[in-house]
């Protein structure tokens, strides 16, 4: 029996499939997971604007936009249910909406976010195992409408990628886990050198680190390290001498 070639279609979505899936296999941290995301989504469908929100306890918060946002990615946030982004997490459907999306009853309006004046608007719910991980949205600046066969196929990224989201979330806070470990320990380290040398209390110590801090503009444990740092040179000095 003759096998049927694929067709064009079918080839596309295969290569999409594979996108996808090589995305997922290399799990890396959230931001580089969903910036390869916006990547495949853009690349499958032309827009003018692109952006992921992830589910964050009860609020949907802004994670990665294809347009430079610095101000507002991983600061944005809205709960579940407001505005067409919250109504697609809410009801986990997708909304294509051709043009004067804020004239759709549920829009909501971020005044330093340009995009709300965009024309047309597209968003699809991010799942894993029926779970809502967050939504993508496309927008663009004039009028369109998107095609049946460019709806399912970003509804199907939607669906693939939850995953890979969920996966790098929870690699992103065992990293921090760690990182607040580390720097618990360098400030105890560094304090109690203050006490030893100072001849103060623990909280003496640490007012002198906060205020240090404060004075250089940098963070806590930068200083602490440097107390650290100070002393081990000053004991390898007395060492060699």
């Amino acid at each position: 029996m003759e096998i049927p070639h694929p067709t064009q279609e079918e080839d596309s979505h295969i290569e999409l499939l594979h996108q996808v899936g090589s995305s997922v296999a290399a799990i890396n941290s959230l931001h580089e997971v969903l910036s390869r995301i916006i990547d495949i989504v853009t690349d499958t469908v032309r827009c003018d604007s692109c952006f992921i929100y992830v589910l964050q306890k009860t609020n949907l918060v802004l994670r990665a936009s294809m347009n430079p946002h610095s101000d507002v990615v991983d600061q944005l946030e809205m709960p579940v249910g407001q505005g067409l982004t919250g109504w697609v997490a809410q009801h986990r459907r997708t909304v294509a909406i051709p043009a004067r999306a804020w004239e759709d009853p549920r829009f909501h309006r971020f005044h330093n976010l340009p995009e709300d004046r965009y024309e047309a608007f597209l968003a699809v719910p991010i799942l894993s195992r029926g779970r809502l991980v967050g939504v993508i949205n496309l927008q663009h600046r004039e009028p369109r409408n998107c095609s049946n066969r460019e709806i399912r196929l970003i509804t199907m990224i939607g669906h693939l990628v939850g995953a890979a989201i969920e996966l790098a979330q929870v690699e992103d806070e065992k990293l921090q886990l760690i990182d607040q470990l580390e720097t618990r320990k360098v400030m105890e380290r560094a304090k109690g050198l203050l006490q030893r040398e100072l001849n103060v209390d623990e909280e003496a110590a640490y007012l002198l680190l906060q205020k240090e801090s404060r004075q250089k503009r940098k963070p806590l444990r930068e200083i602490a390290e440097a107390v650290i740092l100070t002393k081990d040179l000053r004991r390898g000095g007395s060492k060699k001498s």
